[in-house]
């Protein structure tokens, strides 16, 4: 094997031109990409993806919500499945590289492999999560949940987007008939699972690092709050009895600053991300505001610590005030340790390759996160200029890009010939 692996070419020239063909599927002009679950865009970039999986002699199928799968069938297809692969849709306005180096960095992984002669053992296949972004239904990784079943057929139906439409006619509407309950994958499905993703920090960069190799996946707890003041005339209402809603507030914003900064942990970190006043008239006092505030941590205790500090800052600000706050956890997910044989492994082919590579640790969260609950884990990060992502500056180098993907081709042929279990 090791003869053949040094054999592997990447065509970064090939790679560079799908990224950018890619990108131009947007509902926002270049050099920002919005790409929205279930829309035409969405649609369209989908159909790219397909055409350049074929074109490459590999196999698809989708499933009900639209997670495609594109398969290398081993020499032993009964023997669990090696498995990659990442997300194409994007948040308004950012950039073409999220994502996007996972799906279509996978294809020319599989290229390259096909062009020594290589022939995998285990089955090698590409997943096309669907919407590991929030933006359609308020939720993340909305693929990867559904497949290691953390979301039920009744969760699944009752989401909605911002303009009430639901997710079963949406889906339908967009191609994927299939019944919602087939979704999750079944034990014993997968083998491994090593996702290529750009960093979106600034780590690798600064340290002069071809590759990361991720030891660990922080995962966030989201809580909303809804401040619910008494509104009125900026002018007429004296402030001694004013309920300023945006008050309050504004000193939990504050304090979800301090709750990271006095964490033990050096991986907490934590974000009022969103920040609503209503009316928002510069004349009128605020009656409402809602926060959604995004609180992470590689280590679960710590992250549960800093949510109920949160919490218990609003109980006492609303006694405080004596005003209604809501408080609601919309979700509190695990974070996910990524398995050191696998981590090994990829420093192992980073080092053969004369790569310089960096265990670390992914602030950000991925699919790969949920397929922690169905097979060993790690992924592949590459550099991010800036740290810059979920932007249009967004940048990686075809360079980088290639190293990324001659890891990720190297790890997943090694993987394939992997014993039935890996410790």
């Amino acid at each position: 094997m090791e003869e053949i692996l040094t054999q592997l070419t990447i065509d970064q020239d090939r790679l560079s031109q799908e990224i950018d063909r890619l990108a131009a599927c947007s509902a926002t002009a270049a050099p920002g990409v919005t790409r929205i679950l279930y829309t035409k865009e969405d649609t369209v970039g989908r159909e790219l993806v397909a055409d350049y999986a074929q074109q490459a002699g590999l196999e698809i199928s989708v499933d009900a919500l639209g997670n495609t799968f594109i398969t290398w069938k081993g020499s032993q297809p009964e023997l669990p499945k090696v498995a990659t692969g990442s997300h194409i849709d994007a948040i308004p306005h950012s950039g073409k590289y999220d994502g996007v180096v996972g799906v279509l960095g996978a294809i020319e992984a599989l290229r390259a492999l096909k062009a020594t002669g290589f022939q995998p053992q285990r089955t090698i296949e590409i997943i096309l999560f669907t919407a590991e972004e929030p933006t359609r239904f308020g939720i993340g990784c909305l693929g990867s949940r559904a497949l290691a079943n953390t979301l039920s057929v009744a969760q699944l139906q009752a989401l909605k987007d911002p303009e009430g439409g639901l997710l079963d006619p949406l889906r339908q509407a967009a191609g994927f008939q299939g019944a919602l309950s087939e979704v999750p994958l079944h034990a014993g499905d997968y083998h491994s699972f090593v996702e290529l993703h750009i960093e979106q920090g600034p780590e690798l960069e600064a340290a002069g690092c071809d590759i990361g190799a991720v030891t660990a996946i922080a995962a966030p707890a989201t809580v909303r709050l809804i401040i619910h003041g008494s509104g009125g005339h900026a002018g007429a209402c004296t402030m001694p009895v004013r309920k300023d809603a945006l008050i309050p507030a504004a000193e939990m914003a504050l304090f979800v600053q301090q709750v990271a900064l006095e964490s033990v942990s050096e991986d907490a970190v934590a974000t009022t991300g969103l920040f609503q006043v209503h009316p928002g008239a510069v004349n009128s006092i605020p009656s409402r505001v809602t926060l959604e505030i995004d609180i992470r941590d590689t280590e679960l205790a710590s992250r549960d610590h800093m949510v109920q500090r949160v919490l218990s800052e609003a109980s006492r600000l609303r006694n405080h005030y004596q005003i209604e706050i809501e408080s609601t956890i919309l979700n509190e997910d695990p974070p996910a340790t990524c398995l050191p044989a696998l981590v090994d492994l990829v420093m192992e082919v980073s080092k053969q390759e004369a790569f310089k590579a960096q265990r670390m640790i992914s602030r950000a969260y991925h699919d790969t996160l949920f397929m922690s609950q169905i097979c060993p884990t790690t992924m592949i990060f590459v550099p991010s200029k800036n740290g810059y992502s979920h932007r249009p500056e967004e940048y990686t180098s075809p360079e980088e890009i290639r190293k990324g993907v001659k890891v990720l081709a190297a790890t997943l042929a090694k993987l394939s010939y992997m014993s039935s279990t890996i410790n």
